[in-house]
């Protein structure tokens, strides 16, 4: 008996109409939506500081006020991790919310993911559940189970657990359950949208992913009829390697070998998932711990025309005195002038100045002050893009790691009975899989100077201030050729931000993809914005745009 799960929410502030078009776009069985990541957990923390009842995704509220009813209707049950820091606070709302509608809807939640107390200075410290929590919800007759920090795959493994009467010791089916949830977990990124070759469809308006999971594990992606983008390997494939590592995919229920997946084409805007084997779950639990880690300012003053290096020169100069008690101070030039341009835009290249420091004083009047008096004194052409403001606090995300029995996972009913939820009984320390064997070198032959992107597609995510750039050959040709071409050493020449970084290469040869873990080159994560691309997103695409000698049988 199949299950269909459908995704509606790949992050807080997704595509509001999507609940209520996966409701009426389709047959389903379960919507799930998946709104936290590290920084929403830091905003939620932050709303709770204002607001003690707050710290959940009021938007998931708001798309039920206009979709509880037809879900009911449906049969189609939701799980969502929208509960964020308060879980039981939004599932209050949603009750509430369904007396006013006049719904007999059954609301449960998760909790015992809070683990702030224990952490000291921490605004959010939270565990990683797993997926066992929602499925008690759903077999005590949820209609809607909301929950706070679990895995995103937690989502699509609770409700398929409950479905199939897995146990805890299913390893292959759970782990088949983590990768579908995984491919669905980020929306529209599985079905054409971020996709490095997205030319190949119409991805305007992509819909959202569903799985038909099946009692064996195996599961096909694909999407409702008549919605835009498209599913095939490749759209897989790039979703499969986002913010990933090695071949062992850790979580709190099972351990994913993603060496093992095998993705096959198996009609239009279908792609089968099989193979997948699990192991035990490694012996601990991930915590993402956010805080303040104090403030910071921008500035990015505008160079126009001639002797650009002189004129950052001067401005950085001019800037010295107020920068000098500042705990961090960060110049970048960005060359993006051109010579004889026809525009005044084109002309242009921006220093940007990054400032931080515990103390706001120092990140913002003492800095804007400095830059604004500098108006009429400084190099010809002076401008900035933006007036610098006051000032605004970062946050620093860290992760930690406890052993399952020291959380308290449960599962709240909606009746109120509180039903504890055992941690794994069974574990596994995590260690690499021995690396795979590589394919034969293809054969000498002329080769020509081109872009890696014309062979091959990449994906790139962050995990804390680590990044992960998966990359992948589309035919066995062009693998032979990657695993041979893009060594560590030949990344961080192609990449020169990572080349005094540690960088570990990881093998998936079934799904012809290199997955390559660069460490701190998001210094203390998303939050503290440590670089022009905070979150690693188009990492992958610069390396794609970097030239390498290709040969010419490939292109």
């Amino acid at each position: 008996m199949t299950l269909r799960i459908g995704n509606a929410s790949g992050f807080y502030g997704d595509r509001f109409d999507a609940m209520r078009e996966m409701l009426t776009g389709g047959e389903l069985d379960v919507l799930t939506g998946d709104y936290l990541a590290e920084l929403t957990m830091l905003i939620l923390g932050r709303d709770r500081l204002k607001d003690p009842g707050a710290g959940y995704a009021r938007t998931f509220l708001r798309q039920l006020e206009e979709c509880l009813g037809l879900a009911h209707e449906r049969g189609v049950r939701i799980v969502a991790n929208a509960g964020g820091l308060n879980p039981s606070g939004l599932a209050d709302r949603t009750r509430e919310l369904a007396d006013r509608l006049g719904l007999p809807v059954r609301v449960a939640h998760v909790e015992g993911d809070d683990l702030t107390p224990l952490h000291p200075g921490s605004l959010a410290a939270h565990a990683y559940l797993g997926g066992f929590g929602i499925a008690a919800c759903l077999r005590e007759g949820a209609d809607v189970v909301v929950t706070g920090r679990v895995t995103d795959a937690a989502l699509v493994t609770g409700p398929a657990a409950a479905h199939f009467g897995w146990g805890p010791a299913d390893y292959d089916r759970l782990a088949g359950a983590v990768v579908a949830g995984h491919v669905l977990e980020c929306g529209t990124q599985a079905t054409g949208g971020n996709y490095s070759f997205f030319q190949e469809g119409d991805v305007r308006r992509p819909g959202f992913p569903l799985a038909e999971l099946h009692e064996d594990g195996t599961a096909v992606i694909t999407k409702h009829p008549g919605t835009g983008g498209f599913v095939d390997v490749g759209a897989v494939t790039a979703q499969l390697l986002y913010e990933t590592q090695g071949a062992r995919y850790a979580g709190p229920d099972v351990t994913a070998r993603l060496d093992t997946v095998r993705l096959t084409q198996d009609g239009p805007d279908r792609v089968r998932i099989s193979g997948v084997r699990g192991e035990a779950p490694p012996p601990t639990l991930k915590v993402g711990l956010n805080r303040l880690g104090g403030f910071r300012n921008e500035v990015a003053f505008v160079l126009t025309g001639l002797d650009i290096e002189a004129k950052a020169a001067l401005v950085r100069e001019q800037m010295e005195p107020a920068l000098a008690k500042a705990a961090e101070v960060r110049w970048d030039l960005v060359r993006t002038d051109r010579p004889d341009a026809a525009t005044e835009e084109t002309a242009s290249a921006l220093l940007r100045l990054v400032v931080r420091d515990a103390n706001q004083e120092i990140v913002g009047r003492a800095l804007s002050g400095a830059a604004v008096e500098l108006a009429l004194a400084s190099y010809p052409g002076f401008h900035v893009l933006a007036p610098p403001g006051k000032g605004s606090p970062y946050g620093v995300f860290e992760d930690v790691y406890v052993p399952h029995g020291s959380v308290d996972h449960v599962a709240v009913l909606h009746d109120g009975r509180r039903l504890p939820v055992a941690p794994a009984q069974e574990t596994a320390v995590l260690d690499d899989p021995p690396t795979p064997p590589t394919p034969e070198p293809l054969p000498e032959g002329p080769t020509r100077r081109a872009p890696l992107g014309l062979i091959a597609g990449a994906r790139s995510g962050d995990k804390g201030g680590n990044a992960n750039i998966g990359v992948w050959a589309r035919t066995d040709e062009a693998w032979r050729w990657l695993a041979h071409t893009l060594t560590v050493d030949r990344l961080r020449e192609l990449l020169p931000e990572t080349a005094d970084l540690n960088v570990t290469r990881h093998t998936l040869p079934q799904l012809r993809a290199l997955n390559f873990v660069v460490e701190g080159i998001l210094g203390e994560g998303v939050a503290a914005q440590h670089r022009f691309d905070p979150q690693a997103k188009a990492l992958g695409e610069w390396l794609r745009s970097r030239h390498l000698d290709i040969p010419e049988g490939l292109l």
